[in-house]
């Protein structure tokens, strides 16, 4: 037995989180390797588009699948929220689940996409999992217990100022074009004040290269929650910050995100913010 109520209790919790975070992984490495097996074939697959510039593929479908059902199978009772299934089942566990995070990418080839698991329980984000299947890297992250990525500890970047920084971004699209003047904006801004700014394409992608050190900095508007859940967690446990670009922490349910250490985080919010009156 334990010495001390506290470390039996530690115990107690860390064991089944560990459990939850292997099935996890597991689950995205399977969604992961189904899309890398389908990159030969991308002329044979059906697409059907959700929305102007917003597609998916059986490849989409079949990833969101295969996660389903290996989770399913260890947990047969939690609740998920997946981006092509929707929402189904009624637990205090949540799985929030995007099987292919940059469909554009990678029905043009090109290798910049990737797999995003988190759990919620009730409001709390407790684990998170973004794999990316052409490098096989692999991001996780348990409340309270840290980031690693491929098993080695992570941390946000170390940089104080704007100056000399990389900053990762999104274009507006779908219904959030109405944001596309003050993003230019911000964008004409960042780039001035900056050393550089990317848009890979795969937002959870994004926010682990955050957590990383990869990147300094992200913002973008109009994402879904299981865009960011997973990288959320990452960058929380990595020592940075996820909010809106007005500093609360809605971000999740707003979809408009900004990210960074926190000095940098702060920083970037400064120099976004005077744009945001030019969205209506």
């Amino acid at each position: 037995m334990p010495a001390g109520g506290g470390s039996r209790s530690a115990l107690y919790n860390a064991c089944p989180m560990q459990a939850l975070l292997n099935t996890a992984v597991q689950a995205a490495r399977r969604a992961g390797d189904i899309a890398v097996r389908a990159l030969s074939r991308l002329d044979q697959l059906e697409i059907r588009a959700k929305a102007r510039n917003d597609y998916v593929t059986q490849v989409d479908q079949a990833a969101e699948q295969a996660i389903l059902e290996s989770i399913r199978k260890r947990y047969p009772d939690h609740a998920f929220l997946a981006e092509e299934s929707g929402r189904s089942g009624e637990n205090e566990f949540t799985w929030i689940v995007d099987p292919l995070d940059g469909t554009t990418n990678f029905l043009h080839g090109f290798p910049t996409f990737s797999v995003s698991i988190a759990l919620r329980r009730k409001d709390t984000l407790e684990v998170g999992v973004v794999y990316d299947p052409c490098r096989q890297e692999l991001f996780t992250a348990m409340r309270g217990r840290g980031a690693q990525l491929d098993g080695k500890r992570i941390r946000v970047s170390e940089r104080m100022e704007l100056e000399g920084t990389l900053i990762g971004t999104g274009f507006p699209f779908r219904s959030n074009t109405r944001w596309m003047k003050p993003y230019l904006k911000m964008l004409g801004s960042v780039m001035e004040t900056t050393a550089g700014v990317r848009r890979p394409g795969s937002a959870a992608l994004d926010l682990s290269y955050v957590a990383a050190g990869r990147l300094d900095g992200f913002f973008e508007f109009g994402l879904e929650i299981w865009d960011t859940a997973a990288g959320t967690l990452m960058i929380q446990e990595a020592g940075g910050l996820v909010t809106n670009l007005t500093g609360t922490t809605s971000h999740l349910e707003s979809g408009d995100v900004l990210a960074g250490n926190p000095k940098i985080h702060d920083a970037l919010r400064a120099l976004l913010t005077p744009h945001l009156n030019g969205a209506s």
